[in-house]
């Protein structure tokens, strides 16, 4: 059986057990030695069949008609609020085209990168962003990358 194969299999057990996608990140690195961003975890969850994921988003998924463009984001207001804050650093580590903190409306927070192939990535979360938080998230990177 394939690394991917046996990753897989490990992902939607912990899935099934409860484990956040942040967790598995980690999980992911103890037991196969893999150091994964965020985004590439909840690809790979996003590939798993037969998962419930329903039952585990207490947010209604966006109409994919509708605009996210359009959706106001309120700055300067603290995490949990509803408010999705993007800082950049200043300086920022070989390979990467650009990184920094965010802290999005739901509370969770953690850092982001953008690398040189133009993959985003986050790391070090402290819960667990929803659908929306990352919406909001894209929305005001580009705001502050301009």
């Amino acid at each position: 059986m394939s690394d991917s194969m046996e990753m897989k299999k490990f992902m939607a057990a912990e899935i099934a057990a409860g484990k956040s996608l942040s967790d598995i990140q980690t999980l992911l690195n103890e037991k196969f030695g893999v150091r994964l961003t965020y985004m590439d975890v909840r690809i790979m969850a996003s590939e798993l069949d037969n998962i419930d994921w329903t039952s585990r988003d207490p947010v209604k998924p966006a109409d994919p008609v509708e605009d996210v463009t359009k959706v106001p984001v309120p700055k300067n207001e603290s995490a949990g609020d509803g408010a999705t804050v993007v800082e950049v650093n200043q300086v920022v580590r070989a390979g990467a085209l650009a990184e920094g903190t965010v802290r999005f409306g739901s509370g969770a927070s953690g850092t982001w990168i953008v690398d040189q192939m133009g993959r985003l990535g986050f790391d070090k979360l402290n819960g667990e962003p929803t659908e929306k938080d990352i919406q909001e998230f894209q929305m005001e990177l580009r705001k502050v990358l301009r």
